[in-house]
């Protein structure tokens, strides 16, 4: 198999738009465009911090995604989007801040690029979160939907449109459902690592916590090829490892990693979801962000497991981190950057 910097050489001198940007999936690929040769453009909220993108080259388009303005300034002329954007999973964000991100922008950026000379692909990038739990087995591509909140909804709402709006108009398309992403720069899996840090692993309830997830490099990765590969044009495919893993897995190899002993603390449930209605109703009115919610609970009761066959076949592409390697990696990012505690 040929080495990465090879299979993305078509890249270079191309002009792509990535949206998304400053998030943590969307920085690792703009260093990969911009490594590949490409001239990449990105929208920013003007709130965002560019970070190490500041000064690379990147040429900035500041403010909403789905401004109309703004992506129309930013889709001029471009040869790929990489539409990354993703609004925030906040207990006061409605249905209506998430499908103006998931959706409405989507409808904006493939309008604007369709018919435009020398366009190559629009890739998308959606979740796996749309299948919602997965009772048993491995899903794949065709497994039923269910969203479980207004993130995932609109996340599927997006994806579905560019699907049909591309097949209907010949705009050529590609649609990535990641896994959740860990690695180096991750803040989302962080509770996870400074609780075995701290020598326990809190779970509620009586579920398996099966987790499947995807390395940072590994996604960006499979973005970036879903660009070039035409076995991937018009194709929905998941990207995640080889293999799914429990949380209490996760928790074993971190331990070992810190040189530490893990201890797995169960508590019912229920209790918790009353506490999270609780903070809703009292919370919201007064403007506070509630310390606990729903969502967070459910993360304790949804198994994630997935089949990456189709996107290794599409793309030719062997995941290069296990769990193990993955998770090792990120235990010794947080322990060096000091966020363990």
């Amino acid at each position: 198999m040929q080495p990465m910097e090879n299979r993305l050489a078509p890249y270079r001198g191309k002009t792509v738009l990535v949206t998304g940007a400053t998030g943590f999936t969307g920085r690792v690929l703009v260093h990969k465009l911009l490594d590949a040769g490409a001239n990449v453009r990105a929208i920013a909220r003007r709130s965002s911090d560019l970070g190490d993108l500041a000064d690379t080259g990147v040429t900035w388009y500041r403010g909403d995604v789905f401004d109309p303005d703004v992506v129309e300034q930013a889709a001029s002329g471009v040869a790929y989007v990489f539409h990354l954007a993703a609004a925030f999973r906040e207990e006061k964000s409605t249905d209506d801040d998430f499908r103006k991100v998931h959706l409405d922008s989507t409808k904006l950026i493939a309008r604007a690029v369709l018919g435009q000379e020398g366009f190559e692909c629009f890739v998308h990038v959606s979740t796996v979160g749309v299948h919602g739990h997965i009772e048993s087995g491995l899903a794949d591509e065709n497994y039923r939907f269910a969203p479980g909140d207004g993130y995932q909804r609109t996340k599927l709402e997006g994806e579905q449109w560019i699907k049909s709006f591309g097949d209907e108009s010949g705009l050529p398309y590609s649609i990535i459902r990641p896994a959740p992403i860990f690695g180096p720069g991750d803040m989302r899996l962080l509770k996870i690592f400074r609780m075995v840090s701290k020598g326990y692993l809190l779970m509620l309830g009586k579920g398996r916590g099966m987790y499947h997830l995807v390395h940072v490099d590994d996604l960006t990765n499979t973005i970036a090829l879903a660009g070039l590969v035409p076995a991937a044009r018009g194709e929905v495919l998941i990207s995640a490892g080889d293999e799914p893993i429990s949380i209490e897995e996760m928790s074993r190899i971190i331990a070992r990693t810190l040189g530490r002993k893990v201890r797995t603390v169960r508590l019912p449930i229920q209790p918790f979801y009353w506490a999270a209605d609780i903070c809703g109703v009292v919370c919201k009115p007064l403007g506070i962000a509630p310390p606990i919610y729903r969502r967070r609970v459910d993360f304790y009761t949804k198994d994630r497991q997935f089949d990456n066959r189709k996107i290794r076949r599409c793309l030719d592409y062997e995941f290069g981190y296990d769990n193990e390697k993955g998770i090792v990696e990120t235990t010794n990012w947080y322990r060096d950057k000091g966020l363990l505690g």
